[in-house]
């Protein structure tokens, strides 16, 4: 691979998919301070992306903004493309979207939601590892993190839009990881439990306080997470 770049980091780009959300700009952050140049993707979430990357480079970091649609794979393809023309090799992709989902039991879900939830997840994250696998193997090596759910170890009460396309997410990282360790690709999956911001502020909108304190009892240490 190419030479090292801030805290083990080889030169190149790493590419932040879903870096309007709250655990997307935290890894967005993170990768920057280490001495990544980042790439953060938004669909429509353009001023959270926007004001992550103005903080990035405000604390000396390099970042830049791509819109992407995640349900177009030749668009994906060629943004990917393009942008390793544009910044070198691409040696690491952090899929952090998370879907808008309605909380309800699998009786009532609404056939239309199941679908563009799929497809904005689960397709979604296809189309992102088949068009950043020929890259990352041009590359010599790279590294693939998707953020999942601790969901899928323990079924949260009407979560199941969340978890149906994580589930689908952790089953082709472990295939990525067992067919692309040749090529020097690592696949490796982040799974948290409830974390404060992002999607959680607007699910917060939807429900009682009563069902929040729920939720919160039934963590091992009675609080939810933080992007830190």
């Amino acid at each position: 691979m190419a030479s090292s770049n801030g805290d083990d980091f080889p030169d190149g780009v790493a590419l932040v998919v879903g870096a309007s959300g709250g655990i997307g700009q935290g890894v967005a952050h993170r990768l920057a301070a280490s001495g990544c140049r980042v790439v953060l993707t938004y669909r429509r979430g353009f001023a959270a992306a926007q004001a992550c990357a103005d903080q990035i480079r405000a604390a000396g970091g390099q970042a830049e903004l791509l819109q992407l649609s995640l349900d177009d794979l030749s668009a994906v393809q060629s943004a990917l493309g393009a942008l390793v023309e544009q910044q070198g090799a691409l040696h690491t992709v952090v899929f952090a979207v998370g879907a808008d989902i309605s909380m309800t039991y699998v009786a009532n879900i609404d056939p239309d939601e199941w679908h563009r939830t799929i497809d904005g997840d689960l397709n979604g994250f296809f189309n992102v590892t088949k068009a950043a696998l020929p890259l990352m193997r041009k590359a010599g090596g790279a590294s693939f993190v998707a953020i999942t759910t601790a969901g899928l170890d323990r079924h949260p009460p009407l979560d199941i839009l969340s978890t149906v396309p994580k589930a689908g997410i952790e089953a082709l990282i472990r295939g990525i990881a067992r067919e692309e360790g040749r090529f020097g690709i690592r696949a490796n999956s982040v799974a948290p439990g409830i974390v404060d911001g992002g999607l959680f502020d607007r699910l917060r909108e939807r429900v009682t306080p009563e069902f929040v304190e729920a939720m919160k009892r039934n963590t091992a240490l009675r609080r939810f997470g933080s992007v830190e």
